[in-house]
């Protein structure tokens, strides 16, 4: 294996958390701001590039474009690198950034590459490629919900996954199809045949509420697929922001309601 051999354990439901047990001279990888905490005897050393141990051998020139496709996908130029310098065992912990699941995923296991949506990854074994998937399909990139770019996890060893909500593993044969949220495709094994379809029926388009296109998704392969997409989150956050923007309501939890504050002169 050429990717770092590490242990695992996850904690938590809503809010989950990952802490990473590494022998002496392991290194885990993880998106700047993952971070979580760690025992005493682990250094922490900023990284250019995309983490896996081909950057080592490439030049400035390869490291500037390495982290340039990483900005592609909205991520920052830098990772971080966690590495135990000392005797025995030590744990790094990196939690997830809103309510949802980590997923873990053994590459060896997964034909060594999984294709995610740009701000899935969280952490991984050093030795694991982190970098962009560019999409050959103009329906896919116009109407995908991810442009024409998503990221790909790419190695042997462990890597991280988050999602928002619940998590569902699909598994689809040969031929198999599968339809879903643009918004709730979390990630795919490089086999999968993934492509855009319009919503039939101008009703449905119009009336439907559930926008002018899903993901076509076929196998064979593995599907992760989230129930809460955190985009989904934050529309609720922003309308409910704008609803209660003078502040709590008093007919809230009343059976007037708003008609309560419409009442009581504060709309006036």
């Amino acid at each position: 294996m050429n990717a770092h051999e590490i242990d695992y354990q996850i904690y938590g439901e809503e809010m989950q958390f990952v802490e990473i047990e590494l022998d002496p001279m392991e290194t885990v990888i993880a998106e700047a701001g993952s971070f979580m905490m760690m025992d005493e005897g682990i250094e922490l050393a900023t990284i250019f590039g995309d983490g896996s141990h081909s950057e080592q051998n490439k030049g400035l020139w390869g490291k500037v474009l390495s982290a340039g496709k990483r900005l592609l996908t909205g991520e920052s130029l830098f990772m971080t690198a966690f590495t135990h310098a000392g005797e025995g065992k030590k744990k790094v912990s990196f939690a997830s950034p809103y309510p949802g699941r980590i997923i873990p995923l053994d590459l060896a296991e997964l034909e060594g590459k999984i294709v995610c949506q740009k701000d899935a990854f969280l952490c991984a074994a050093q030795g694991v490629s982190v970098g962009i998937e560019f999409s050959r399909k103009l329906g896919r990139g116009f109407f995908g919900g991810e442009g024409f770019i998503m990221q790909k996890v790419e190695g042997d060893g462990l890597a991280f996954l988050h999602a928002g909500g619940n998590i569902v593993k699909k598994e689809l044969q040969i031929g198999e199809v599968l339809r879903i949220d643009t918004g709730c495709l979390v990630g795919f094994t490089r086999h999968i045949d993934y492509d855009i379809e319009m919503i039939k029926g101008i009703k449905n388009m119009v009336f439907g509420g559930e926008g002018l296109f899903y993901a076509r998704l076929e196998g064979p392969g593995t599907v992760w697929v989230q129930s809460l997409p955190f985009s989904r989150l934050a529309d609720r956050v922003v309308a409910a922001s704008k609803y209660y923007g003078k502040g709590s309501s008093k007919g809230e939890g009343s059976i007037l309601g708003g008609l309560g504050d419409l009442l009581d002169g504060d709309n006036f």
